[in-house]
């Protein structure tokens, strides 16, 4: 058994100077009701700005937990069907092509022999990665979003999924794992079938009525003087701020609004949201999404090859669903948590956990690169669901 003041304790170690992040924040709730809130460290070093829980953060991956959750309510409203084809939406992905391996270091480019459906966008199973491994796909993904730069250093989301129609994919579609491209695709599907930009159907459909009042893609109000800085951490445990670096697309004139990254939130807005979430999909009398719905998320979408390629000692234990990572085993994961517990993490160091089976969810955010995320969001687990009675 957990207690408050054993959080508190962790939290506190997290910020020791030199250690890790400047600050954090972190929020438990069930069924409704916040039993752990503990904000401890700095937002800001330089000019002494405690965290707070109106601290901002940048959810970066904690992104697509968001928007996979508002595709799926256009899904259930009959927009779009998991197996059609990505072309029915965005035509010029009719024709794609994939790599093919010709040995000896050199590869071919040939026809896809089946269309990339929806669903393997949502299970990052389309072969289109982020481009920082070095494959030939990422060379052909730099090269594309060089020349849109190029052509308007402010282009928006369907320019850039136009023309990524372009890239050859990494392999056939469903027959691998490969973390990327696939959620910016979503966000593209919930623009063209609901007919509006992904932050107004955001605004409308989850951020005004869950109360989400710090959450968006662009700076407003006095959102910049709240976001807590983005660090990076050398390994002697100096922290050098790195905010600039990062922040090109929360401008207020900036246009592209991405599925993978793009959002920043407080702790407990997102905490609202996945309570919805937890409590399957009705909270303080608004429904959202259904409850089947939820469940059909959190369905693990990965045969064997396929876990093989997602598994790290990170994820021990969990499959992947439509944009979430899933508990499949808690035992091979050494987790207290519930099969079927969802959820994500952030490149920053943001990580949520989502277990309706317990109307259960957690909330953790820091800002660092890198995001020591193995040393803390596991330990945020273990005392979070030790809270439970």
């Amino acid at each position: 058994m957990s207690t408050k003041a054993q959080m508190d304790e962790l939290l506190k170690g997290f910020v020791v100077p030199g250690k890790g992040p400047a600050g954090c924040g972190c929020a438990v709730a069930k069924d409704g009701e916040i039993i752990y809130e503990g904000y401890y460290g700095m937002a800001n070093l330089e000019k002494q700005q405690p965290v707070t829980r109106d601290t901002v953060y940048r959810l970066y991956s904690m992104t697509k937990v968001i928007i996979c959750t508002a595709a799926m309510m256009l899904q259930e409203r009959g927009k779009f069907l998991l197996n059609d084809p990505l072309y029915e939406y965005f035509p010029s992905w009719r024709h794609m092509n994939k790599i093919v391996s010709g040995g000896n270091g050199r590869y071919g480019i040939r026809p896809l022999e089946k269309p990339i459906e929806v669903r393997h966008a949502f299970s990052m199973a389309m072969g289109m990665p982020y481009p920082e491994l070095g494959l030939p796909t990422d060379q052909a993904m730099l090269k594309v979003r060089a020349r849109l730069a190029k052509e308007n250093p402010k282009y928006d989301l369907l320019t850039e999924i136009d023309a990524m129609s372009e890239v050859p994919v990494a392999f056939e579609p469903g027959t691998r794992f490969l973390y990327g491209f696939g959620h910016e695709l979503v966000a593209g599907l919930i623009q063209v079938v609901s007919g509006k930009k992904v932050s107004e159907f955001l605004k409308e459909e989850l951020f005004e009525p869950l109360g989400m009042n710090s959450t968006g893609y662009r700076f407003f109000g006095d959102i910049r003087d709240r976001m807590a800085v983005m660090y990076h951490r050398d390994e002697d445990g100096t922290l050098t701020d790195v905010s600039e670096k990062y922040d090109d697309r929360l401008q207020e004139d900036a246009v592209y609004e991405g599925g993978g990254a793009g959002l920043f939130s407080t702790v407990p807005d997102y905490l609202a949201f996945t309570q919805m979430l937890a409590a399957g999909g009705t909270y303080r009398g608004h429904h959202y999404i259904g409850r089947k719905t939820i469940d059909l998320m959190r369905q693990n979408q990965l045969n064997e090859t396929q876990l093989k390629d997602f598994r790290n000692s990170y994820l021990a234990g969990y499959g992947y669903g439509l944009g979430v990572r899933t508990m499949m085993d808690p035992g091979a994961g050494y987790s207290p948590t519930s099969v079927g517990e969802f959820g994500w993490t952030g490149m920053a160091g943001t990580y949520t956990s989502i277990d309706p089976s317990e109307g259960f969810s957690v909330v953790y955010m820091h800002q660092l690169d890198p995001n020591m995320e193995e040393e803390h969001h596991h330990r945020i687990r273990s005392v979070a669901y030790g809270l439970l009675r």
